[in-house]
């Protein structure tokens, strides 16, 4: 026998020598495995286990807080004011003029029509009656609010289409008596002290305390 190694061994120790010198990649699943195993034993000597990456929090909602109040309106109905003392009776040419309500709220509804601030809502109710002999024309929806800083405040027109007295221009006959209901839209710190109902007149504005 001839001591000169076969082809077929001389084939087998190349494939071998080439197995030795090539490192192969371990599957994927592997190294998720040993990943989970380290984290087991670093959790296991006492680590502390990793944070799972933090959530985004969902943008929030800019109507969200309007939808709060209009939802705590409807339970509350809005809020009655205290009328002013004295609450005196006043004329804007001769048409005779007397608070009888003040009510705030957030919301404000009339019909199909619902409206909602983050300030407030006034609603002002006046009775008023032509005591003259003479047709007296009134621009009322040129009234305003004067609050305790001298900031006026024009009639909310939107508030009052849905829940005001829509005909506040106006030419009254002689006795000719009727309730109007005014809206204004404010901050609420207008209401602390110093806000004035201020009515235009032919002899000039007439001023009404309100608080």
């Amino acid at each position: 026998m001839s001591g000169r190694p076969s082809p077929s061994w001389m084939l087998l120790a190349a494939a071998l020598a080439w197995g030795c010198t090539k490192e192969e990649e371990p599957p994927r699943d592997d190294r998720t495995l040993a990943k989970l195993r380290a984290e087991a034993e670093r959790v296991n000597k006492g680590g502390v286990p990793a944070a799972p990456p933090p959530q985004l929090q969902p943008p929030e909602d800019p109507n969200a807080k309007l939808a709060d109040l209009a939802t705590a309106d409807e339970s509350a109905a809005g809020q009655k004011l205290k009328l002013p003392e004295p609450n005196d009776t006043i004329h804007v040419d001769s048409v005779a003029m007397k608070l009888m309500a003040l009510e705030s709220s957030h919301s404000v509804k009339g019909g199909k029509l619902s409206l909602t601030t983050e300030e407030l809502f006034l609603r002002v109710q006046l009775i008023a009656q032509n005591v003259g002999a003479a047709p007296a024309p009134l621009a009322l929806d040129k009234a305003r609010l004067v609050d305790a800083e001298g900031k006026e405040h024009a009639v909310a027109r939107d508030a009052q289409i849905a829940a005001g007295t829509r005909e506040l221009a106006h030419t009254w006959g002689p006795q000719e008596r009727a309730e109007v209901v005014l809206f204004f839209e404010i901050p609420p710190k207008a209401l602390d002290s110093g806000l004035t109902l201020v009515l235009p007149a032919s002899s000039g504005d007439v001023r009404l305390a309100l608080r």
